[in-house]
């Protein structure tokens, strides 16, 4: 499957916004970058749906100016005012040309939900490659008002529990695309969380 990160030029904070092509073209999460909509432009003319993982501002800032471009279907957890399809726990999504089971993984954000197919995970920020914190697997950040690092805890075993050992890419909310064992790395984060030990002790 084509995915392409539409929001990694950005010079201002955003989360990794995702466009994937095939069958169906998706955007997961639509960023808060100042002309996203003019990237996805560049490698589509049509847009399918908008799948959000959460509604935090780095991940909607751009949603209305996305939805009002390409007419695109709105597809989240929690209430929207422009939400077409409401996600829940089990569903299936197609993405692109794969299509994802819905894991709901609260704990970073009571809304949240991950995506995985049989290739692909996207994480949202439950579970990152790296983010400045830790390399080779990392977890959200719990330390903020509404977090649960135990909720979180237990959203990362219920996605490996439901992650096919097929995957091999995973594009997460924030810092690089993964291409490998991604339940090496998913395993990693879970560890690490685990611990209990503040995320970015120097906050």
């Amino acid at each position: 499957m084509d995915v392409t990160n539409v929001t990694e030029d950005a010079d201002t904070f955003t989360c990794n916004a995702y466009l994937a092509l095939g069958e169906s073209p998706t955007l997961i999460d639509a960023g808060a970058m100042t002309g996203v909509t003019d990237v996805v432009a560049g490698h589509t003319d049509e847009l399918d749906r908008v799948v959000l993982t959460h509604q935090h501002g780095d991940h909607v800032s751009q949603l209305d100016a996305v939805l009002d471009r390409f007419d695109a279907d709105l597809y989240a957890y929690a209430d929207h005012p422009r939400r077409t399809h409401e996600l829940a726990d089990g569903d299936r999504v197609t993405v692109g040309e794969e299509t994802c089971d819905v894991v709901f993984t609260p704990g970073h954000a009571d809304d949240h939900v991950s995506l995985a197919s049989d290739e692909s995970l996207f994480s949202g920020d439950v579970v990152v490659h790296d983010d400045g914190a830790f390399d080779d697997g990392s977890f959200g950040r719990t330390d903020m008002a509404g977090q649960s690092r135990e909720r979180l805890i237990e959203s990362v075993r219920d996605l490996l529990d439901r992650l096919p050992d097929t995957v091999e890419h995973m594009y997460s909310g924030h810092g690089g695309v993964f291409h490998g064992d991604v339940r090496e790395i998913v395993e990693r984060a879970l560890e690490r969380a685990e611990r209990r030990e503040p995320k970015y002790p120097d906050e």
